[in-house]
């Protein structure tokens, strides 16, 4: 449906837009009553479903010019990362979808193959794109197709080694690429290093910040987003990038650069990205952006501009309207502190989430032992290696779906070395909303083999405590704390300790050995009492420390019947495939099944969505329990029946015995 000019006074013009060819036919006042109303859609939908509004409120106006100069999905546009697409959702016919973002069924929070043929990546790590745009330009080239490929990078991101690796390449290759840099000065939170010291430069330019003056007093009046909001940006001074000098930086790379251009300024954009497209080569466009702009709670959220409330917020204050609860982070968050208080050789590291992972506690108390070393996980590994070499005790604070990317970092800087460096893992299993890139779910099975490195993974907020500090302990090799997202349990105390394993469950009856990992100690509990309705008794362990398994663990493994263990974690190499192992190794022929996450691509929904899809619920758990153990019963008596119905003095041989099941 195309827009007609009689629409360009009153709104409506969103409900109009169902492709990007709408975009491309509407005025230049259009447009900017287009950009007001795509931020009302914005904030009404995300305030319901939680998401990432921040960011997208900061490109309405670029992803707007985009999709004029680009014609989608011939060019390719490419998005570092994915949760600054919503407006591209937008755009390309999908604004239904946001009434179930981030939901089970509903539309995904960063690009979808499976939405739209206008995604082409599914990124949602940082740092990615220039490398898929450096092979996307190398194919059409070889291939001879006139087709354009535009990535849009934060200028966190380019915080990441691999932006410059693919920059280094792209200017070799010398093909026909666009780069948008988007410059917001922040990633989750602010940016920080080198490259943000010299992108802020251009901030600090007094031309550029009488423009954004002019913006902030007309914010100061206007308490929401909408009609008036079309006034300001209509307002605001266009050229900005003549007004700062470019920077040669980008140019000494080989790479043409054209800006800094107001990322808020359609026709500044648009014009900068017309001269870019037609150039020929690769070229930079550098777009200077206010996260959260446009919206007075993002704009006055100095933490990180309303990066992405996880769940319902107040529209009027930016407020969750969940009431606040006690989160692993929290925990963490406070012991880390209260560790740092007693050891001074404590120090914190962090990937450019500071508050997510709750490293921002000890920054504000110990700032000269705190390191965010932005987007650039494989340097935090090798980084805290160097620390730990000098006598400190680096904590390394990521998202677990984030270590994945310094496996060799912590294999062969870290682990070789015998380096005590703790890693601690927020966000740990399934994680729900954000999808199947996000799942810190590969830690334990990938980082398991990794030789001498410990993994822990609490139960509750005692052992967080516990284990952190056990951690921390430890001098000679690395360690891994891991924990889940959201609320933490309630406290769960043990019966009694058997070296590191704590016993939670038992009865007279040892039929069962339940292994319950980290968070799903209490959903142990629960099927013990339902497996013992049943008539067979379970004994109920968290091992604590999972990997490598303890021997203790393999003792009382060796005095049950069956051994069962679930995990938030992939099943291949997780820790029921080291348990089975060490119980081979130890002779003990106590047969296992383990239950966990299959190695596959899980979708987006809450995270008892998805452990209920899995069999990972109490009830699930409990009847494969019930079944397996009352199979052995029948095996047994199937077993007794055979040699009781031998004649007298014949031998069973092993090819005439029931096979085992």
């Amino acid at each position: 449906m195309s827009v007609e000019p009689d629409t360009a006074n009153h709104p409506g013009l969103l409900a109009a837009v169902r492709g990007p060819q709408d975009v491309k036919r509407m005025s230049t006042e259009q447009l900017g009553i287009l950009a007001a109303e795509i931020r009302d859609f914005l904030v009404a939908k995300v305030s319901r479903t939680g998401g990432h509004i921040g960011p997208n409120l900061g490109v309405v106006e670029l992803t707007l010019a985009l999709h004029r100069v680009f014609d989608s999905p011939r060019d390719r546009l490419l998005f570092d990362t994915g949760h600054q697409a919503y407006v591209h959702k937008i755009l390309t016919g999908r604004q239904d979808g946001f009434d179930r973002l981030r939901q089970r069924d509903g539309l995904s929070g960063y690009p979808s193959q499976a939405e739209s043929e206008h995604d082409l990546i599914e990124n949602s790590h940082a740092s990615t794109a220039l490398s898929y745009a450096d092979g996307l330009a190398k194919a059409y080239a070889l291939r001879g197709e006139s087709r354009a490929v535009a990535a849009v990078v934060g200028d966190g991101a380019l915080t990441g080694g691999m932006c410059w690796e693919a920059l280094n390449n792209i200017a070799t290759a010398g093909n026909p690429l666009v780069i948008v840099v988007n410059d917001n000065g922040r990633s989750y939170s602010p940016t920080i290093g080198g490259l943000a010291d010299h992108l802020s430069t251009l901030r600090l330019n007094p031309s550029y910040e009488r423009v954004l003056d002019t913006v902030r007093e007309a914010l100061g009046s206007t308490p929401l987003v909408g009609r008036p909001m079309y006034e300001v940006l209509h307002a605001v001074k266009r050229g900005i990038k003549d007004a700062v000098a470019p920077q040669a930086m980008f140019e000494d790379l080989g790479i043409k650069y054209v800006g800094p251009v107001d990322g808020h300024d359609i026709v500044a954009v648009e014009g900068a990205l017309r001269a870019a497209k037609n150039f020929g080569g690769p070229v930079i466009v550098h777009a200077v952006t206010r996260k959260g702009y446009g919206y007075r709670p993002a704009e006055e959220d100095e933490a990180d501009c309303l990066h992405g409330p996880g769940g319902a917020f107040n529209v009027e204050t930016g407020q969750l309207v969940a009431a606040p609860t006690v989160k692993w982070t929290h925990v963490f968050a406070d012991e880390l502190v209260a560790i740092a208080d007693e050891r001074p050789d404590v120090v914190g590291i962090t990937a450019a989430m500071a508050e997510p992972t709750g490293i921002a506690k000890l920054a504000r108390k110990y700032p000269e032992r705190t390191y965010d070393v932005g987007i650039a996980e494989q340097h935090a590994a090798t980084s805290a290696a160097g620390l730990a070499l000098g006598g400190l005790h680096p904590v390394v604070a990521v998202y677990a779906t984030f270590l994945n990317r310094a496996f060799d970092q912590v294999l062969l800087d870290v682990a070789m070395h015998k380096l005590p460096v703790t890693f601690v893992l927020d966000r740990a299993g399934i994680t729900g909303p954000d999808g199947p890139s996000h799942y810190g779910m590969w830690d334990m099975s990938v980082f398991g083999v990794v030789p001498g490195l410990r993994i822990a993974a609490p139960r509750d907020a005692a052992t967080l405590r516990e284990e952190l500090r056990e951690a921390v302990a430890v001098n000679d090799g690395p360690t891994i704390v891991r924990f889940p997202t959201g609320a933490v349990a309630a406290d769960l105390p043990a019966l009694r300790r058997v070296g590191p394993v704590d016993v939670l469950a038992e009865s007279a009856r040892t039929d069962v050995l339940l292994v319950a990992v980290g968070s799903f100690a209490g959903l142990g509990v629960q099927v013990a009492g339902r497996v013992a309705e049943q008539g067979y008794g379970v004994t109920v362990v968290d091992p604590r420390w999972v990997r490598p398994a303890p021997a203790e663990l393999v003792e009382l493994a060796a005095g049950h019947r069956l051994v069962v263990t679930v995990e938030d974690g992939v099943r291949v190499g997780g820790v029921g495939d080291a348990l089975a192992q060490a119980m081979r190794d130890a002779d003990v022929e106590v047969p296992v099944k383990d239950l966990g996450v299959p190695a596959d691509w899980h979708p987006h929904g809450t995270r008892a969505q998805i452990l209920a899809d899995l069999g990972l619920t109490a009830q699930d758990v409990a009847r494969d329990v019930t079944g397996w153990i009352s199979r052995l019963d029948v095996d047994a008596a199937a077993t007794e029946d055979a040699l009781a119905s031998e004649p007298v003095g014949s031998v069973v041989t092993p090819r005439e015995a029931p096979a085992p099941k």
